[in-house]
């Protein structure tokens, strides 16, 4: 094997390793902005990362407090429609001895409910004097069939006339007054109205709807059931004579156009159209 001169290594001998005391050349410029960008954009990714895990989170718990939101808002709901009905019925039975009566009432309290404010949406005036008289016919109506006093009426109208059989006396009577007056205000109608076959089936039909309520009135009422009738005439009443006024007074469609149509902001800037054209007129043509 020939000599190694002096100074030289062989090649299979490692490197040694550079001592990390000594000092090292600094990066450059070029190494230094690389290194800085790195680092930027690693603490960038590091907050984005944190943002993401943070908003799954709070998504998290934002679907969770809707959910419970929710269910307690369906909750709400349910009691609210819980208490109206459990009131109504509850009202129905304790005042007039039957659910069905509750029941009865309270629909036709919400149909006139309905009404009164369809029509006050369209400016319908007057409406609280129809719930005002509705609500004395209901209570007249009310006494008047908890007494019996139509059918005591008609008890007595046919024992001072002999009319018939004791039995249903009461029923001829009021069968046959009744329907009288029905038979006449029919008649009545039908000569307004004008025509033979106006004037004879205003007669019959005025005959044969007195006749039912007459017999409808001689039945004798236990006090809470006829309390019962005479509210129910009455909340009839409210929506007809609701009807009645609507078609009486008409509605006004141009009045309503008018809270709906912003003719005044049109009609301003037309004016400011015309105005601006005349401070301004175009040159004549050449």
């Amino acid at each position: 094997m020939p000599p190694i001169p002096l100074g030289a290594r062989p090649l299979d001998q490692e490197r040694p390793a550079p001592d990390p005391s000594e000092p090292t050349d600094p990066p450059g410029v070029f190494g230094q902005f690389k290194a800085t960008r790195d680092a930027v954009f690693a603490l960038i990714r590091a907050h984005l990362e944190l943002a993401k895990t943070e908003a799954d989170e709070i998504k998290g718990e934002v679907g969770r407090a809707s959910a419970m939101a929710g269910f307690i808002l369906a909750c709400l709901v349910l009691l609210v429609f819980l208490v109206g009905i459990g009131t109504i019925l509850f009202t129905g039975e304790l005042v007039f001895g039957s659910i069905g009566w509750g029941v009865l009432h309270g629909a036709l309290t919400l149909i006139g409910i309905s009404i009164a404010v369809g029509l006050a949406l369209v400016y319908v005036h007057g409406l609280v004097w129809d719930a005002v008289i509705a609500a004395l016919i209901g209570f007249v109506l009310a006494v008047v069939f908890a007494l019996s006093l139509p059918h005591a009426l008609w008890q007595a109208i046919g024992d001072a006339a002999n009319l018939g059989d004791p039995a249903w006396r009461a029923l001829a009577t009021g069968m046959l007054v009744v329907g009288l007056i029905g038979a006449i205000v029919g008649l009545v109608l039908g000569i307004r109205v004008g025509g033979g076959g106006a004037i004879i089936g205003g007669l019959f039909g005025g005959l044969v709807v007195g006749a039912l309520v007459g017999a409808f009135t001689a039945i004798t009422f236990d006090p809470r059931a006829g309390a019962g009738v005479g509210v129910t005439i009455g909340l009839i009443a409210w929506s007809g004579l609701m009807g009645a006024r609507v078609a009486r007074q008409g509605i006004d469609t141009e009045a309503l156009k008018a809270r709906f149509w912003p003719q005044t902001t049109i009609d301003t800037t037309l004016e400011t159209i015309e105005w601006a054209k005349a401070k301004n007129p175009r040159g004549s043509r050449s």
